[in-house]
């Protein structure tokens, strides 16, 4: 496994297991302890997956000691405010089972973020959270949140992959010290990119999958990459990219089929926050 050093100094593993879309509690407990016995030791949920608690289970069933795994969770808009905050986290924790989480993120930018954002730092001052962090903010939303408060995010989870590669918002992380962490990696497989000719070309060379070949690109490029499957093979096939490195020639290739084309939504459109809104109740 290699790892990031956050800006607060903790250590964060480069590639994850996300547990988005996987509602059932018996198959989440069962692909979380496949990937944490495949060597998987980042495992990301969030209260609004509804998993939380069966990702507790698996850390619990696995073995594998606390200290050398890294866990994240999320709070979602429905408690985005000061007290909102403390409330979900508080309740995430117990889903969990767990004495702290290694990151917290925001996980959207609707709603009272700089109320729920000053909870996370009495949180993370508190020890109960060891770093913290958003998803989904763009540039001007992240200078924002960091500049009128204490904490500046270590963190920033977004869309990325081969057809939205946001290598400008990633320079701008790196020149204010926040890791970049990609969701979305394989593009919801979207656009045939699983056998776009481009990757499957550079995965037949290596002797590898186009899924291989998307994440090894992130992982070069200093992106910590998230994957799902409730296929055990594929999961052990989407950690096993630690034996293989794209040339600068492969690099290119990869950047030149970037098409700026998002699989969900612009955060930054105002109909888009809206329609996040819309499902707490919410209306403009």
């Amino acid at each position: 496994m290699e790892y990031t050093t956050l800006n607060n100094g903790i250590k964060m593993p480069m590639v994850g297991f996300g547990v988005f879309q996987i509602p059932d509690p018996a198959v989440c407990q069962e692909v979380v302890e496949a990937a944490i016995k495949t060597g998987y030791r980042l495992i990301d949920t969030a209260q609004a997956y509804g998993n939380e608690e069966a990702v507790g289970k698996a850390i619990k069933a696995a073995g594998v000691p606390r200290e050398e795994l890294f866990i994240t969770t999320k709070l979602w808009i429905s408690d985005m405010s000061y007290e909102g905050a403390k409330k979900a986290f508080a309740e995430s924790l117990a889903k969990l089972d767990l004495d702290y989480v290694d990151l917290y993120l925001l996980h959207q930018p609707v709603g009272d973020t700089f109320g729920a954002w000053r909870a996370l730092e009495e949180l993370y001052a508190e020890g109960k959270i060891k770093a913290i962090g958003v998803s989904n903010f763009k540039n001007d939303q992240l200078a924002n949140l960091s500049l009128f408060n204490k904490v500046t995010p270590a963190v920033n989870q977004v869309e990325l992959h081969v057809f939205h590669q946001k290598q400008a918002d990633q320079d701008y992380m790196a020149s204010k010290g926040i890791q970049i962490e990609s969701w979305g990696a394989f593009a919801e497989g979207k656009f045939d990119v699983f056998t776009n000719p481009v990757l499957k070309e550079i995965a037949d060379k290596y002797a590898k999958s186009t899924a291989q070949v998307m994440l090894r690109w992130q992982l070069q490029r200093g992106v910590v990459s998230l994957s799902k499957s409730a296929n055990p093979e594929r999961v052990r096939q989407n950690f096993d990219i630690f034996d293989f490195e794209l040339t600068a020639d492969d690099m290119a290739k990869i950047a030149a089929i970037n098409t700026d084309t998002t699989v969900y939504a612009d955060h930054h459109d105002a109909q888009t926050i809206e329609n996040l809104a819309g499902y707490i109740g919410k209306s403009y």
